[in-house]
């Protein structure tokens, strides 16, 4: 495996973690190392990184302050 590829799994602990979990991505990675931003993408979905689940988990904590203050009052 190229070694800025390597050097940018082992920077980043939840890329790390991911390719232990999905060995696959060993192989795709020397052959095909342009594939990094792939393996990234499918990263986020698994740990629900990406904008879309940020967004809603900000939301849901909105909902539960507003359910909170709506019990206090």
């Amino acid at each position: 495996m190229r070694a800025d590829i390597l050097l940018k799994i082992r920077s980043n602990p939840n890329l790390n973690n991911y390719i232990r979990y999905h060995s696959y991505w060993y192989k795709e990675l020397m052959r095909y190392p342009d594939k990094i931003k792939q393996m990234e993408m499918e990263m986020k979905k698994e740990y629900k990184l990406t904008t879309e689940d940020k967004i809603s988990k900000a939301g849901e904590k909105i909902e539960l302050i507003r359910t909170f203050l709506e019990v206090l009052k």
